[in-house]
């Protein structure tokens, strides 16, 4: 069961499930003895000021990882076709 938020840098406790968002993952179960795997589901909630921030993704591992929402974006200069500048006549 989910009682707290996924961050562990908030861990906010789980009131109500309109706050937020759940982060639902297939898991295997690996049985030793010769038993056949298992599956069963794994939950992460996310509370409300986290989940418009990160998001929950499954890492190349199978572990959750908390990962940003959007990716920052680097403001990048473009260069317009503007009239070129204007050149100074040197007096001769």
């Amino acid at each position: 069961m989910v009682n707290n938020c996924a961050n562990p840098q908030c861990a906010k406790p789980l009131h109500y499930l309109r706050e937020g968002r759940i982060f639902v993952f297939e898991a295997q179960t690996v049985y030793g003895g010769g038993e056949m795997p298992g599956h069963h589901l794994e939950h992460f909630w996310l509370c409300g000021d986290c989940s418009r921030i990160f998001r929950i993704e499954r890492g190349i591992d199978s572990a959750a990882c908390l990962v940003p929402r959007y990716t920052p974006r680097i403001p990048v200069r473009r260069e317009t076709k503007e009239e070129p500048a204007a050149t100074t006549a040197l007096a001769s």
